[in-house]
């Protein structure tokens, strides 16, 4: 009975850290398209709210890790500081740039169907880096969420192409950022929790921003004298942010990265749902048809992920057993105080 009880805490606890998950990033990403939207709140600064994202998580990590020391800093050298760091500061400043570009041009159920492609984004660049292997039915499954993506737009009744330029290129950087954190620091053994991330590539991210800010965005807000600034709005907006880094390390270290795949796809639907319904943006027949060709997809490979994780723990299990069985009779005849030539004599 203890047992029993003990499986179903775990069950409970992982379908929280599932909701926990879902809520904030749902939360963020209606929150942001609020602030970014010209029909909304209309503060069509994209730059400059990642900037202050950026600065609010810079400000959070730095008091966390060195001043509360709530988590342990991890030695981080100049040297990899530069060849790891750096790239992939640079690369997520960029997709968080565009990413929140595109709000201002599409609808939030759109992007979240031009989002599906973020598989077929991270399978290409790791074969590309030779990080995968490149394999003909997976690459089958990436162009049939591809083509799904593509019906999906093509039904797409406020199709922006300048919009999809964008949500297309953060999808791209963003996949490449996943594929160089395993390259450039996994592959080197090193581990970073959602709030050390912070501490060292919120700064960065900061300073690569800065430089499209001054040229793209910093003469249009000193020129616009009707800019209003609601401190109390973006702080919350900043706060729901870093709340979401952190749900994903909680979702990803308590349960897994597989179960936030598919925690995802759940939350691109209740969106979907919530654009339609609340926000009122228009989804047709052709745009569901598409994305749920793309979604198929996505559950394929969510689950062939599943098998390929099952097969792995299998053989490595039954590995430790063979070691096991073999130790037992290297030393059974020792135990019984028998060498193992004597026993055949």
């Amino acid at each position: 009975m203890g047992l029993n009880s003990n499986v179903v805490k775990k069950i409970l606890l992982s379908y929280a850290y599932v909701a926990i998950w879902i809520f904030l990033s749902f939360t963020v990403i209606v929150y942001n398209k609020y602030i970014l939207d010209r029909k909304l709140y209309n503060w069509p600064f994209p730059i400059s709210l990642t900037m202050i994202h950026m600065s609010f998580c810079s400000v959070l990590a730095f008091l966390l890790v060195r001043v509360f020391q709530v988590v342990d800093s991890v030695s981080m050298t100049r040297d990899l500081y530069i060849s790891s760091v750096i790239p992939i500061g640079a690369l997520y400043s960029l997709s968080l740039w565009f990413s929140n570009s595109a709000y201002i041009y599409l609808s939030v159920s759109f992007i979240q169907m031009l989002k599906a492609l973020m598989p077929v984004a991270v399978y290409s660049i790791g074969v590309g880096l030779k990080k995968d292997v490149f394999k003909s039915d997976v690459m089958a499954n990436m162009i049939a969420i591809s083509l799904g993506v593509a019906v999906a737009a093509y039904g797409e009744a406020q199709f922006n192409a300048w919009g999809v330029f964008l949500q297309l290129s953060a999808v791209s950087f963003e996949a490449t950022r996943l594929v160089l954190i395993q390259v450039l620091l996994a592959a080197k053994g090193i581990s970073l929790n959602p709030i050390t991330s912070l501490y060292y590539i919120a700064p960065c991210c900061l300073v690569f921003l800065s430089i499209p800010w001054f040229y793209v965005e910093f003469p249009i807000i000193r020129e616009t004298s009707s800019l209003h600034f609601d401190y109390p709005v973006f702080l919350f907006n900043s706060f729901c942010a870093f709340a979401l880094n952190l749900a994903v390390f909680l979702l990803v270290g308590k349960t897994s990265a597989l179960t936030m795949n598919v925690a995802g796809v759940v939350k691109d639907w209740l969106l979907i749902a919530f654009s339609w319904s609340v926000i009122r943006d228009t989804v047709t027949e052709v745009n569901l048809i598409g994305y749920g060709i793309a979604f198929l997809g996505v559950c394929y490979y969510n689950h062939s992920k599943l098998q390929a994780l099952k097969l792995k723990e299998m053989q490595k299990k039954s590995t430790q057993v063979g070691d096991e069985e073999a130790a037992t009779r290297f030393i059974q005849p020792e135990i019984n105080g028998t060498k193992g030539d004597e026993s055949q004599s």
